[in-house]
């Protein structure tokens, strides 16, 4: 007898349940590390590619995480107002690109009605919507990939920023939808943008422009406003601007928004001044501590599955003692048994190994994709070499620990096991 391979089939297909138990137990534990490497890689580059649009944020002092979950992620929260002045003073700086402002206030059907400029939905001009057109009037609006809108509709915002049962519309201002973005994988996907000067109109504040009144209410304060005549967007009156919660600014140079960062970032001024990417960094810090946390458990249970497979195969091999006897008296070499041993605790331990890399993925990206569902921050799974390394330093630890019950199967005497 020199070729195992049969006497291992037949010993796995004889112990099929046993065989599967182990194979399962083997990939729910390697399949936990997997999944948990592959989604906090993920969770990474998903925020990280969300935050690409905002070089830096302007906000009242106070929590500059809250201020990027605000701004970037569209987190509801009470956010204090800065000067509008300040809008119009970045606006004025050869070092900016464009300075928009960011108002909340309203939703239409739970979707985010956000306040900015036409600037800051195109960029600076270096993203064109995928259907339609950027915002002219106060009355237009650009929608979200994900926003059940299409280009010519109309409704009316509900006032406060989440849908609630008791809302209330705003009744008689009229929205129109004029443009479509395309899909950035972000919360964005289900904003809809609006002139800020519409987000300050409805909540009765100052345009941000001076306004011949005469023009503005042709038929008298009592009738229909022609809010066509509001100007959108910069250049701004600075005596009439109200405050804002956040400032988006895109920085000329790499040097002008560390400069920018600086000056910003100032008790007088009462403002902070933050990059998202660094807050990133901190929360990712924070999220690193939970993953480590997961990895060392995962660990464990890994090491506790490979010990209970091979404490399951040892006591196998009281059972099996006769048939190894039976082979060796039939010519069976040492060689034979150790090599039949070490190979079904192999393959089970192998196999598991890679039907956990299979589990892994699929957990991350059932994760992923109920997050994405939650927060529209695509995540994007997928496996790399971290994950790689784990299942083969799994596969390598279980190829060695197996040649424990090979070894002793390999020392058993002929007598002994023809006693047993």
């Amino acid at each position: 007898m020199f070729n195992p391979w049969p006497f291992v089939w037949a010993d796995l297909r004889q112990s099929l349940a046993g065989t599967l138990a182990v194979v399962v137990l083997v990939a729910l534990a390697v399949g936990l590390g997997v999944a948990v490497s592959a989604q906090e890689r993920a969770l990474r580059q998903g925020s990280a590619r969300a935050a690409d649009a905002f070089d830096l944020i302007i906000g009242a002092r106070g929590s500059e995480t809250q201020l990027v979950l605000s701004t970037v992620y569209l987190q509801p929260a009470a956010i204090e107002l800065i000067p509008g002045r300040l809008l119009a003073e970045l606006e004025r700086r050869p070092d900016v690109t464009y300075a928009a402002p960011i108002g909340f206030g309203d939703n239409w059907r739970g979707h985010a009605i956000v306040g900015s400029t036409p600037a800051f939905v195109t960029r600076g001009g270096r993203m064109a919507p995928a259907e339609g057109r950027v915002f002219e009037r106060l009355q237009e609006v650009v929608v979200g990939a994900d926003v059940p809108l299409q280009v010519g509709d109309r409704f009316e915002p509900s006032h406060g920023q989440l849908e609630m049962d008791d809302e209330e519309d705003h009744h008689g201002f009229t929205l129109a939808v004029v443009g479509r973005l395309a899909r950035q994988g972000n919360p964005w996907d289900k904003a809809i943008l609006v002139p800020i000067e519409a987000v300050w109109w409805v909540h009765s504040l100052p345009l941000g422009h001076q306004v011949d009144e005469a023009r503005l209410w042709p038929q008298g304060p009592g009738g229909e406003p022609d809010l066509d005549v509001v100007p959108v967007g910069p250049p701004w009156d600075e005596a009439e601007l109200p405050g804002v919660p956040a400032i988006a600014v895109k920085p000329a140079t790499f040097a002008a928004a560390y400069g920018l960062r600086s000056a910003f970032r100032s008790n007088e001024r009462g403002t902070i001044a933050v990059f998202p990417a660094e807050v990133l960094v901190q929360l990712y810090a924070r999220l690193g501590d939970v993953r480590d946390l997961v990895a060392v458990i995962s660990v464990l249970t890994q090491v506790l599955v490979i010990g209970a497979v091979l404490l399951a195969v040892l006591a196998s091999l009281s059972h099996r003692r006769r048939l190894i006897g039976v082979m060796r008296a039939l010519g069976a070499s040492r060689a034979f048994v150790f090599s039949a041993i070490w190979l079904s605790v192999a393959l089970m331990l192998t196999g598991g190994a890679l039907l956990g890399l299979l589990v892994g993925w699929a957990s991350a990206f059932a994760v992923s994709a109920l997050f994405e569902q939650r927060t529209s921050i695509a995540l994007p799974v997928a496996l790399g070499l971290p994950e790689l390394w784990l299942v083969a330093g799994i596969v390598v630890i279980g190829l060695v620990l197996a040649i424990l019950p090979a070894a002793l199967a390999y020392r058993s005497r002929v007598a002994d096991a023809l006693r047993a």
